[in-house]
């Protein structure tokens, strides 16, 4: 099969032939329509988290048909051990022993792979959810779901890094009624344009105070900077919540941004019931993904505009 592989971190991936997958005991072997393109392949690839496996295929928002013909997906959390004491307490995103898709188990930059049947979700047919347009859902959607539940019933909602995550998660807080401020790169009148026409009743640059203070914040964006920045435009018990799984170093700030019962926490992976809640809730919306999609040889270059941020929306490779 084909496939594009991460042999060495800072390195370009490399196309490469391999033999197709063999699955083993309670794995399916999946033949792949779409894999999404996520932030963390980009932090794998560019070693600002460890590889603890290479070479390694990366991707983790895959969208693939079984042997026997079902239409399923493959999130990022790929395997935990079910008897962890945070498996046995509904916490399974925080399993010690977890294996995730995409990094300790070969992903979606490739035809075909093999996943375990229990972290695979059902998924519509085409005609309700496109192939390419259902892939962002299943790491950027469910993470930034899960992000969204950490801000309770907050009312005014930032979203700083308006990318994969935050063009979806806008449309939800919209359909629930919020009000949603996007926080760009400063001079980003694309982006802005952009998050307007989801919903958002404003949007500004990053170093920019929206128009009034907000009840809570998503930091999808992997700049430790913007988590003083948020907390300077939080209202009394607000939170801010980090939803990225790698960020740069937060410089210190003063008591008096945190003062006033406001809150910085953290989102760590998904469960399965993140991405049963999630996908039947994109479904009812429904949610619109805006993607640019890739031939597998150009995985590389959809790393490459990922980083530099030349696409609105998410990027999705096709095999």
């Amino acid at each position: 099969m084909r496939a594009v592989v991460l042999q060495e971190q800072g390195q370009p991936l490399a196309p490469v032939e391999l033999p197709d997958p063999e699955p083993g005991p309670g794995q399916l072997r999946l033949k792949i329509h779409a894999c999404g393109v996520c932030r963390t392949d980009l932090h794998l690839r560019d070693s600002e988290i460890p590889a603890p496996r290479l070479p390694v295929v990366l991707g983790h928002q895959i969208v693939a048909t079984t042997e026997d013909g079902r239409r399923v997906g493959v999130p990022w959390l790929g395997w935990t051990d079910g008897t962890c004491r945070y498996c046995t307490t509904g916490r399974e995103n925080l399993c010690v022993n977890a294996r995730f898709t995409g990094r300790d188990i070969d992903g979606g930059y490739a035809e075909l792979t093999v996943a375990d049947e229990r972290y695979c979700l059902p998924l519509p047919d085409e005609a309700e959810f496109p192939t390419e347009r259902v892939a962002p859902l299943l790491c950027g959607g469910l993470i930034g779901y899960r992000a969204l539940r950490f801000t309770g019933e907050a009312a005014n909602l930032g979203l700083y890094g308006f990318g994969s995550a935050a063009h979806m998660i806008a449309q939800v807080a919209v359909y629930q009624g919020r009000q949603v401020f996007a926080f760009t790169r400063p001079g980003d009148e694309g982006t802005q344009e952009f998050a307007r026409s989801l919903g958002a009743v404003w949007a500004g640059g990053s170093d920019e105070r929206p128009p009034q203070p907000l009840d809570a914040a998503i930091i999808f964006a992997s700049a430790g900077e913007l988590v003083p920045q948020a907390l300077s435009v939080l209202a009394p018990d607000g939170v801010v919540v980090c939803a990225g799984i790698h960020m740069t170093d937060i410089p210190s700030f003063g008591y008096d941004l945190l003062y006033g019962e406001r809150k910085v926490r953290s989102v760590a992976n998904l469960t399965r019931q993140d991405g049963t809640e999630f996908l039947e809730l994109a479904r009812k919306i429904p949610v619109r993904t805006t993607v640019e999609v890739y031939e597998l040889a150009r995985a590389e270059q959809a790393l490459s505009d990922l980083r530099a941020g030349r696409f609105e929306g998410s990027a999705v490779i096709v095999p």
